[in-house]
């Protein structure tokens, strides 16, 4: 049994902490938040014990390995404490909001065979993987074109936005990352546009978008196309399409069952979307903490790793600088 311990108990480090529990090869070896209720929350449910502090995570022997789920502005602090402590560690996405401290973090814990996980864990949702599998065993032919739908049902709390980073660095960075999984080959030019529907008086304070466009360009011409919204009234709006010049591969959405309803005054109801990513990508979630556990007793680097978080950022700030300044941008320009 590999001993993870959770660092951050909030909603998402609390759902780690009870997927840890119940994984079959990993047990959970206790949990530590700064806000003490917290930490004693998840520990009341799961039955871990309570770290007083990060140090004593990493100092501790009983712990194999962490995840780290706090606020994003420690997470790049607590990776190289990880890396440094020898323990594997799997951080939620971003390594942090600013390039600059993504690429010292990457100079810090360069060279290490310590394994290292990000958090994008639409990578590991089984429509979305059963795409890229149609793609490499060419299904679908020669791939032309991605589209990436990912549509919030509604607007985050006006103080967690503060915080996020902006739409772009926030939301459509999980996309980023998958059109770059998807695709399989490194985007060159990003164009990306932004609008304010939603709320556009709460976007103007915040000099924030709710609605996002963006087109990728790889160096051999294939092309990903994701949209974004902060509002999908009709649910959690998530879905994966690869065009080919054989066919096309699609993952859609998720509802709780697949009934629907035919009568001679409608056709096709069904139960609305899944509510949001914790309902959405429930497989998802295990699966990455399995990938996680295969990466620390193969002692090999995960599927999903730091490089992979840092070019994820490096496209969200092409993508920031072209709504800012209305053109297409060379990747170069920012990595």
């Amino acid at each position: 049994m590999i001993r993870i311990a959770v660092l951050g108990c909030g909603r998402i480090g609390a759902m780690h902490a009870a997927n840890i529990a119940a994984h079959p090869r990993a047990a959970l070896a206790g949990v530590q938040d700064i806000h003490a209720p917290a930490a004693a929350a998840v520990s009341a449910g799961t039955g871990a014990p309570v770290f007083p502090s990060a140090e004593a995570v990493f100092a501790s022997a009983e712990v194999d390995a962490v995840l780290i789920a706090t606020a994003t502005d420690t997470h790049a602090d607590l990776l190289e404490m990880a890396v440094a402590s020898g323990k594997p560690v799997l951080c939620e996405k971003p390594v942090d909001l600013s390039l600059e401290r993504v690429n010292r973090c990457a100079a810090t814990i360069a060279g290490t065979t310590v394994p290292v996980q990000l958090g994008f864990v639409r990578r590991f949702d089984p429509g979305h993987r059963a795409v890229r599998r149609a793609i490499e065993a060419g299904e679908i032919g020669e791939l032309h074109q991605v589209v990436i739908t990912s549509r919030d049902p509604g607007l985050a709390p006006e103080a967690y936005l503060k915080v996020s980073g902006g739409i772009l660095r926030d939301m459509t960075i999980h996309d980023l990352d998958m059109a770059r999984f998807i695709l399989n080959e490194e985007v060159t030019h990003v164009f990306a546009t932004g609008s304010r529907l939603v709320d556009p008086a709460l976007m103007e304070r915040l000099d924030d978008h709710d609605t996002v466009t963006v087109v990728l360009t790889t160096s051999g011409g294939k092309q990903a196309i994701i949209t974004n919204s902060r509002r999908a009234t009709y649910g959690y709006d998530q879905r994966v399409e690869a065009l080919g010049s054989g066919g096309m591969a699609i993952s859609g959405n998720r509802r709780p069952h697949e009934m629907t309803l035919h009568s001679a005054r409608f056709t096709n109801r069904a139960e609305p979307l899944l509510n949001f990513f914790i309902e959405r990508y429930r497989e998802a979630f295990d699966a990455e903490i399995t990938e996680f556990v295969d990466a620390i007793e193969g002692a090999r680097a995960p599927s999903v790793g730091f490089e992979d978080g840092r070019m994820a950022l490096v496209l969200a700030e092409a993508a920031l600088k072209s709504v800012a300044e209305g053109r297409l941008v060379a990747v170069r320009e920012i990595a």
